[in-house]
C-alpha cells in the first residue's frame, strides 16, 4: 500500500494525479487516516502534523505520483442576500453562531440545519437547498481546521 506523506496545494501541480479521493469538509482534516480512493485502491495519509486539506490539493505518494483530493457534494443552504451590505450582515450572524461557511460575493454556503434557515428567512435572505462540493473559510481561532483553545 502507498503512502502520502506531504501536501502540495491546488494548483501547483501540472502532471495528472494517479487517483482521487472524495471527502466532505469534516473529513479533510487529517494527519493519519487509511484514504479509499475512487478507484477501489487504498492509500495511508500519514503527515507529521494535521492539515485541512482542499479541492484540488494533492497528497503526495512516497513513489512520486499523486491524489487529487475532491471535495464531495453535501446538502447546503444556498442564502442569496439583497445586496452586499446584507451579505456582510448575514455571514455576521452566522459567524457568531460559530458556523462553517463558505462565502462568496453572491451568497453563502452552509450545511443544512433548518432553525437557521428560520433565522436567515426572517432577517430577509432568500435560503434554497442546493448540493453542491462545500469549502467553508477557515475561522480565526482553526489553525489547519481543528479549534484551538487558546484564546487568551
Amino acid at each position: 500500500m502507498q503512502r502520502a506523506t506531504s501536501i502540495i496545494p491546488a494548483g501547483s501541480m501540472a502532471a495528472q494525479p494517479e487517483g482521487t479521493v472524495v471527502l466532505a469538509h469534516d473529513e479533510r482534516h487529517l494527519r493519519r487516516k487509511l484514504l479509499h480512493l475512487d478507484d477501489g485502491e487504498m492509500v495511508m495519509l500519514d503527515l507529521k502534523e494535521p492539515v485541512s486539506l482542499a479541492d484540488g490539493d494533492r497528497l503526495m505518494l512516497e513513489d512520486g505520483t499523486s491524489i487529487e483530493v475532491k471535495a464531495a457534494e453535501e446538502r447546503l443552504f444556498d442564502i442569496r442576500p439583497r445586496d452586499s451590505q446584507h451579505l456582510i450582515e448575514l455571514a455576521w450572524h452566522l459567524g457568531n453562531r460559530h458556523l462553517a461557511a463558505q462565502i462568496e460575493r453572491e451568497r453563502i454556503l452552509i450545511q443544512r440545519d433548518h432553525v437557521i434557515r428560520d433565522m436567515l428567512i426572517g432577517l430577509g435572505a432568500t435560503v434554497t437547498e442546493v448540493i453542491e462540493p462545500f469549502q467553508p473559510v477557515r475561522g480565526a481561532y482553526h489553525s489547519h481546521g481543528g479549534h484551538s483553545q487558546g484564546h487568551g
